[in-house]
């Protein structure tokens, strides 16, 4: 029983109730809902969120915030694709990911430059390079969309790890591109849980002053920070591409408040010093559970962004209120005692 409340009173526990109420509420009124071609469709609507998700994790976690990586994901992959197209050269998939996390991680490394090197902050200077990546991307790369991509990634896009249909006989699948999820999941979880690095990034979002007076070089580790999360955006938006089949230069922006969101439900604050890998994905499962069903149901888009917009309020007042709640406990049991 300690274990389970334990569970329960921690935020990913908290996320996880609410996506099963959700889902069980879902499920009264669409008993289809509660099957495995459900799961399998909600991973595979959540494989660019989760991704992106990941990145910002870490970002918070250091007591950052990043709202330029939908810009960088987006650069990085019409950057890429058009660069293979031009030059009309046989790249192997691998290739393409890896191009595009190399131009994420050079647009993170940019972040990381005013952010940990200058000490500028985070919310304004992420805010400019959305602006100035996304404006670069359009103005020096190409607005067209690019429909003619490489028979490979046609060809990896069409490769299925599952493919079933759900109660009303429509085909869902989970795509080959979920392993890219699966290795940004276990890097991420051993970045963040086994390195020292990962250490110092907690260290940093719970007291900067303090990281400096251990010893830290906080500049350093985040100027890192953003060149990985850039490298992660740009796997994000070579993932989108491989799903969509085309690169579209005006895709992904506008999303940074479902993956902020995702983050903060599953247990990250704006703090900093808290974040994890399972709470964030739980967090990109819930938000799409979410958007997915209000779709569905015929909410207009609108209601969804109220949605969302409460669900950050929650995620960022809840771990706060439950921390007063524990506080004033602990100091009514040392008067009591």
């Amino acid at each position: 029983m300690r274990g389970l409340s334990n569970i329960l009173g921690s935020a990913q526990g908290v996320v996880l109730l609410m996506a099963l109420v959700f889902a069980l509420a879902i499920g009264i009124t669409n008993p289809g809902f509660l099957s495995v071609a459900t799961i399998v469709d909600l991973m595979r609507n959540s494989l660019v969120t989760g991704i992106f998700a990941l990145g910002v994790m870490m970002v918070l976690a250091s007591g950052g915030i990043d709202v330029s990586f939908t810009a960088i994901g987006a650069f990085a992959m019409y950057t890429t694709m058009t660069l293979v197209l031009g030059v009309d050269i046989d790249v192997p998939i691998v290739g393409l990911f890896l191009a595009s996390a190399l131009i994420g991680a050079a647009l993170g490394l940019i972040n990381g430059l005013l952010i940990g090197g200058l000490g500028l902050p985070t919310l304004i200077v992420t805010l400019g390079t959305l602006s100035l990546f996304r404006g670069a991307l359009l103005t020096f790369v190409g607005t067209t969309y690019l429909t003619s991509v490489p028979r490979n990634v046609i060809s990896f896009a069409r490769t299925m790890i599952v493919r079933m249909e759900n109660a009303v006989g429509q085909l869902v699948s989970l795509p080959l591109s979920f392993v890219v999820l699966v290795g940004v999941t276990i890097f991420v979880a051993i970045l963040m849980n086994f390195t020292m690095f990962g250490r110092k990034i907690y260290a940093i979002g719970g007291s900067e002053e303090g990281a400096r007076r251990i010893g830290i070089d906080v500049a350093r580790v985040k100027i890192w920070i953003y060149v990985i999360a850039g490298a992660i955006a740009g796997l994000a938006g070579m993932t989108h591409m491989t799903l969509s089949r085309m690169a579209n230069p005006f895709d992904l922006v506008g999303t940074e408040l479902n993956v902020i969101a995702a983050v903060v439900l599953g247990g990250a604050r704006i703090t900093g010093g808290h974040g994890t890998v399972t709470g964030a994905l739980l967090g990109a499962l819930v938000i799409t559970m979410i958007n997915t069903s209000l779709l569905s149901a015929g909410v207009p888009s609108y209601w969804q962004r109220v949605v969302v917009g409460l669900l950050i309020i929650i995620g960022t007042g809840l771990p706060i209120l439950t921390d007063r709640y524990r506080a004033k406990r602990e100091r009514l049991a040392r008067a009591a005692v």
